[in-house]
């Protein structure tokens, strides 16, 4: 018997693995955090500098993660949405480099605005 054939365990602990892996990933966030497979989210209300800044410590609270796991964020893949009409529209950084803000952005196949229009 092959030991990863078609329908082995390999395929199916791979994912699980993945998950237990990255189960605490949300320690010590302030805003809401979502995850699905290898993709993180963190959103929250940006109108105040005390916002700004939360969002901003979550961030680094998710590098510092990501540094103790061997697991860094590709920065060049991490986007900002501004969303609303109050949204403060501030800069966000990842490891000392800014992150692009974009007024679209394709999830999960679905391309959403920043107007929410999809």
């Amino acid at each position: 018997m092959e030991a990863c054939g078609e329908w082995s365990p390999c395929l199916v602990l791979g994912p699980l693995l993945f998950l237990i892996y990255i189960n605490n990933i949300d320690t010590g966030i302030l805003n809401t955090i979502l995850k699905f497979a290898d993709d993180t989210k963190v959103y929250g209300k940006a109108v105040s500098p005390g916002d700004i800044s939360r969002l901003q410590k979550d961030l680094s609270t998710l590098c510092k993660w990501a540094e103790k796991w061997n697991m860094k964020f590709n920065v060049t893949k991490c986007k900002v949405m501004h969303i609303g009409p109050n949204n403060a529209g501030a800069s966000y950084s990842m490891y000392g480099q800014q992150l692009d803000e974009v007024l679209t952005y394709k999830d999960l196949g679905i391309t959403v605005s920043s107007n929410l229009k999809v």
